[in-house]
């Protein structure tokens, strides 16, 4: 039997919104936790009793409140007595504590690319910060249209993204023609019901969710197939999105300073030119789970910044950022992807690696002292 053969079939679906597609729709989009969800947030997989120091300046609250998120920090690391928790979500502002902070979409215009920052703030500094608020108003808007112009690829459809995406994961027509028809229904479930879709909820990762809703339904084989295809026509859909709308590295780091914010560069491994742009930020992630390959590497780029600079200059803070997304905890087990499932608030393994702690030590920087430091410059 050959593979083609051997890949479960799509089957043909009929263009009506059932009321188990709009059943289905309400639970993907709903941002209200059950009880097994809340369960399944407060408690953690492990419990990290030697942890007494605990730096989280990049983690993405999104729906979870944070009283639930507190439970699970507080019986992962139960002896930690020094604390630095700010929360980052995308083009948001949210506080936790005494801090306020948000993760920034922006565009360096100097090697053409989207980048991103992370904002961090004393909450009183940006009660008024109305011009910063309508910059992340604006860059949340239109960071969500993204997801329109996906779906649009595929119900239009675009033909030649469809072609390419199809031919790169050896998806037939009858596969493309049935996910075709399901995001067809949940554009019109989404415009039926604009005014009360939780407006969190309007991101790419909508379309994966639905899908991966369906798995007792299709079974995981087909819905593996669609999810792989999904991701190609997304993977294009954002190759070709337009930078010009976003607002400059520069404006933003110019309005965070304005505010006496504090600017920290995260996973630069994905943005190696930003490296050079010699920003005016206050530390530079070098350790991320999606970025692991280069810490040793970005903790010399660091030590040699702080080498030569002025007496007037700050150092260079080194970072670490776990980059939970707290709605992965929400997911049933066996849909959650295994990858962020495992991120959680606080947990950096990088700090207390052996080789890159030789580095770290060499350098000064532990987390107590880079807690202590980051608090004043908020402050300051």
């Amino acid at each position: 039997m050959n593979a083609a053969a051997s890949c479960p079939a799509a089957v043909k679906v009929s263009p009506e919104i059932s009321d188990e597609d709009r059943q289905r729709f309400h639970e993907v989009i709903s941002t209200e936790l059950a009880d097994w969800q809340i369960e399944q947030v407060v408690t953690p997989s492990k419990i990290y009793a030697r942890q007494e120091n605990l730096l989280a300046v990049h983690w993405h609250p999104e729906f979870v409140p944070f009283k639930y998120i507190t439970q699970r920090v507080e019986k992962m690391f139960p002896n930690v007595h020094d604390k630095l928790m700010i929360p980052t979500q995308h083009n948001v502002l949210m506080s936790y504590g005494d801090y306020t902070g948000v993760e920034v979409d922006c565009y360096a215009s100097g090697f053409n690319q989207k980048v991103q920052l992370l904002l961090h703030f004393e909450n009183e500094k940006v009660e008024e910060a109305h011009v910063l608020k309508s910059m992340l108003s604006h860059t949340f808007k239109y960071r969500s249209s993204q997801l329109f112009e996906y779906m649009d690829t595929i119900t239009k459809p675009m033909e030649d993204r469809i072609a390419k995406a199809a031919k790169s994961t050896g998806a037939d027509e009858d596969l493309v023609e049935m996910v075709r028809v399901y995001v067809t229904k949940i554009q019109t479930m989404l415009d039926q019901e604009w005014s009360t879709v939780p407006k969190d909820s309007i991101k790419n990762k909508l379309l994966r969710n639905y899908f991966d809703a369906m798995r007792p339904k299709y079974g995981d084989n087909l819905i593996n197939r669609i999810q792989a295809y999904l991701k190609e026509v997304k993977k294009l859909v954002k190759a070709d999105f337009s930078l010009k709308f976003f607002y400059r590295a520069t404006e933003v780091i110019e309005e965070a300073r304005s505010l006496g914010g504090c600017v920290v560069i995260p996973h630069p491994e994905e943005f190696w030119p930003i490296l050079l742009a010699k920003y005016d930020v206050d530390g530079i992630e070098v350790w991320n789970p999606q970025s692991q390959r280069y810490t040793d590497f970005l903790i010399s780029v660091v030590n040699e910044q702080n080498a030569s600079r002025t007496g007037v200059d700050k150092e260079l803070l080194i970072f670490m950022g776990d980059d939970c997304h707290m709605s992965e905890k929400t997911k049933p087990l066996d849909t959650q992807d295994s990858a962020k499932a495992a991120r959680e608030i606080g947990l950096q393994p990088a700090w207390d690696d052996l080789n890159i702690r030789k580095k770290l030590i060499v350098a000064g920087i532990d987390r107590p002292s880079v807690i202590e430091e980051y608090k004043a410059r908020m402050a300051g």
